[in-house]
């Protein structure tokens, strides 16, 4: 496995990999799957240093994952506070793929001085709240029915890392 900074030529295959999620989990609340060029606004936000990345994980020329850190909030007092986010392919779960891809992402935030990392995940999800808690994450907030997707309410957990 190498894990490494998206570069634009990965862009596919990320849309690929979180188009997946949208169609079949809760884990994203968008509802439909985007084209390649809709992420490209999304994508033009991550830089080469800083607290905005978007690492990714390989295996030869396979994408196994991607994890990234964005603002939490546009305003400038929050940014010193980021969003962190992580999809890995089906079949990497419980594989070492997302310990590895944190392990990076949380170095680079570190490095680039960010005070605090959030993280929502829409429960249940056990494997997300594991590998989270596992990284530090804990338990800030709770929020009831927030998004309706597959015919359903769901609830959604903040949590919250320190640096």
């Amino acid at each position: 496995m190498t894990i490494r900074r998206a570069a634009s030529k990965d862009l596919a295959a990320i849309t690929e990999l979180y188009n997946h999620y949208i169609v079949s989990s809760p884990a994203t609340f968008d509802l439909e799957p985007f084209a390649v060029a809709d992420r490209e606004a999304w994508f033009s936000g991550f830089a080469e240093s800083g607290p905005c990345q978007l690492l990714l994980a390989e295996d030869g020329d396979n994408l196994i994952g991607f994890a990234c850190a964005t603002p939490l909030r546009p305003k400038a007092a929050y940014r010193r506070s980021v969003e962190t986010t992580i999809y890995l392919a089906p079949d990497q779960v419980g594989r070492g793929t997302g310990s590895a891809l944190y392990t990076a992402l949380l170095d680079v935030l570190n490095e680039a001085g960010v005070h605090r990392a959030y993280s929502l995940i829409t429960i249940p999800n056990a494997a997300s709240v594991r590998l989270h808690e596992k990284f530090g994450y804990r338990l800030a907030g709770h929020m009831t029915e927030c998004g309706w997707k597959f015919e359903r309410w769901w609830d959604v957990h903040w949590y919250e890392r320190r640096f």
